[in-house]
């Protein structure tokens, strides 16, 4: 093969190339001016949603319409009617203009404006403070589930014992930690002044295991103890020297 024919060839296979690629652009910009131009009906907010209004007032107040969306503006699970957020409330203010998606909204909580915490509804609020080794070494968070438990002693016998208060709560809040002066005393009577870091944490619980926790707080010690999704915890009779090896 001269060497004319091999570049007629080579000329032939970059004119092929090039056309390809003019192709695929082509067919690209059609695809984003398809997106471009292509709407779809979704749920956008006209009047502001506060933080922990329900859907349905939103809905009753006219705050939210089906509007048409371009296709690449279109967020990933907008919703195009409620039926999967009803009794729901908006976990944080929602702005004219925004889609509705169903990460915004949550179960039926009751926020308070003035301080963000969600409670269930019949919930109270209940701050304990805690040492870094009570509330599993900083690895409760906000949304944790745990186990309460109690160090106190016999009232009649002076008895030390260990036994599950509560067999879950949930957290709210994790305050600052600041040093607290802890006084202790040993068998001969010798007192021992010690700085302990604590923390208070926020619990989400029913009137009566508040009452709980508020006297366990104020006559012994509180643990924590994290709580897997498929953990069960009951109570029991609880570990004192008698029974400690069981």
């Amino acid at each position: 093969m001269d060497r004319r024919r091999i570049l007629l060839i080579a000329a032939a296979l970059v004119a092929t190339f090039g056309v390809v690629l003019v192709f695929l652009y082509v067919r690209g910009a059609d695809t984003r001016a398809q997106e471009r131009f292509e709407t779809t009906d979704v749920l956008r907010v006209t009047t502001p949603i506060a933080k922990g209004e329900s859907i349905e007032d939103a809905l009753a107040g006219g705050k939210v319409v089906l509007q048409p969306v371009a296709q690449d503006q279109l967020l990933p699970g907008a919703l195009t009617e409620t039926s999967t957020i009803e009794g729901q409330l908006a976990l944080v203010p929602i702005y004219p203009g925004e889609q509705l998606i169903p990460s915004k909204f949550g179960g039926a909580t009751a926020v308070s404006a003035d301080t963000g915490l969600q409670l269930q509804k019949g919930q109270v609020t209940a701050t304990v403070n805690l040492t870094d080794t009570a509330r599993v070494a900083g690895f409760v968070n906000p949304g944790s589930e745990v186990a309460v438990f109690f160090n106190g002693s016999e009232p009649t016998t002076g008895q030390p014992f260990t036994r599950l208060l509560l067999p879950k709560a949930t957290v709210l809040a994790v305050g600052s930690t600041t040093p607290v002066s802890t006084t202790t005393t040993d068998q001969t009577g010798q007192q021992t002044v010690e700085q302990l870091p604590r923390t208070l944490i926020t619990l989400a619980l029913s009137q009566d295991d508040a009452e709980r926790v508020m006297f366990a707080q104020g006559n012994g010690e509180l643990a924590f103890a994290l709580v897997g999704e498929d953990t069960t915890v009951r109570r029991g009779p609880g570990v004192t020297t008698q029974n400690l090896f069981g």
